[in-house]
């Protein structure tokens, strides 16, 4: 089978533009496509999607690139099977380059029912290479190919055809210029020694967990203002309802309820339609509604049974008083040093890992006293919460000095 270009004319089948661009809209033209980026060592991904009505994103179009050819597959064309790409997808021979690959790992997750293989994220990348904390796509094109991008396709409605000229090269630059300077990036990572760190940093991201929507661990997405059972069992039951309407309706979280009215029910316990009417948070007129009572039957169960049902969170550890000086400190260190090694602090040591350090210093459980990151700053935030290290001016550059 001869390559395909990338410059192969679309007939205009789905309703796309009729342009140069290679516009991926039938079985025959997917199936080729992916039997030769199968082949390659790379593919770069990007999505456009929709989800301002909906409870699951509505895939729209998918762009993609290998070293030799690019295309946009148009995942709403009549009869196509994305098994093809889904398998690429779960190759783990082949490496998906993403940008802030967060959204996109969610909806290809509904795709394979699996989360993808081999996946590495250019802004972690970026991250690594200092170029600051969750940097943005075209700012990071105009970092490595001096490049401004054109953003004004970027509130397309991706669902409506015919799409443009003009809205396909937008979204297909999400991937072209990903393709040219993903080579570099890791070429440079390679000569920093800092390959592994962005692999390392990319384990979370690959927990399958991130991706499904179990209503009973729906509740971790909240914040949790009361410790007490009764409050968390209800609290958990009221978020797990929620879930399940907004998934059996298919429509967003806060269109079912917002996470206010959550936190109210958590806290006020209605036992009856009547108390549940009263609520700040519950819009006029619910009570009446048959989820109304589904709602409260979980509450008044789940309250019920709060010593098995609630979720266990475990206990704060108590924080010595007057650490705010302290924390600053360290914060500064930490930008002293990522500047230094030229690497995101956030990278090395995030808000929660510092006020851990200022508060049990070599016992706190942190990332930053591991590894890479201890060589960088965890042993120099030690030796500083021991007086060994001193924080000064020389002239209007603040430097951190031994103290012998």
């Amino acid at each position: 089978m001869q390559p395909l270009t990338c410059w192969l004319k679309f007939l205009n089948i789905t309703g796309l533009a009729n342009n140069l661009m290679h516009v991926i809209s039938t079985q025959a033209e997917l199936d080729a496509f992916c039997a030769e980026a199968s082949k390659k060592p790379f593919i770069c991904v990007d999505t456009e999607f929709m989800r301002e009505s909906t409870f699951y994103s509505i895939l729209c179009l998918i762009q993609v690139a290998t070293d030799t050819d690019e295309a946009i597959i148009d995942p709403l064309a009549k009869g196509i099977d994305l098994a093809p790409f889904n398998a690429i997808l779960l190759d783990e021979n082949i490496i998906k380059v993403l940008h802030a690959a967060r959204q996109d790992m969610e909806i290809f997750y509904e795709l394979c029912k699996a989360v993808p293989k081999n996946v590495f994220d250019t802004q972690i990348a970026a991250m690594a290479l200092g170029y600051g904390d969750s940097v943005g796509y075209g700012a990071l094109v105009k970092g490595r190919l001096d490049i401004n991008l054109d953003k004004g396709a970027r509130f397309t409605d991706w669902s409506r055809r015919p799409l443009s000229d003009k809205q396909l090269s937008y979204a297909l630059a999400d991937v072209t210029h990903l393709r040219d300077f993903y080579p570099s990036m890791v070429k440079e990572l390679e000569s920093k020694n800092r390959l592994d760190w962005v692999k390392e940093e990319m384990t979370p991201q690959m927990d399958e967990r991130l991706y499904t929507f179990e209503p009973e661990a729906a509740w971790e997405r909240l914040k949790i203002r009361n410790p007490r059972k009764p409050y968390l069992a209800a609290l958990k039951a009221a978020a797990a309802w929620r879930e399940r309407e907004a998934i059996n309706k298919n429509i967003p979280r806060r269109r079912v309820l917002k996470d206010d009215a959550l936190y109210d029910l958590a806290q006020q316990k209605p036992k009856d339609l009547e108390a549940l009417a009263k609520l700040r948070g519950i819009p006029r007129g619910f009570e009446k509604s048959r989820s109304a009572k589904a709602l409260v039957e979980a509450i008044n169960a789940a309250i019920a049974n709060a010593d098995d049902y609630a979720p266990r969170i475990p206990k704060a550890k108590h924080m010595p008083p007057n650490l705010g000086p302290t924390i600053e400190m360290l914060k500064t260190l930490l930008r002293l040093r990522t500047e230094y090694v030229d690497v995101a602090p956030r990278m090395v040591a995030n808000n929660g890992d510092i006020e851990q350090l200022a508060a049990f210093g070599a016992k706190a459980d942190v990332a930053a006293l591991k590894g890479w990151r201890k060589k960088i700053f965890g042993d120099d935030a030690l030796k500083m919460l021991d007086g060994k290290i001193a924080l000064s001016l020389e002239g209007r550059e603040v430097v951190a000095k031994d103290i012998k």
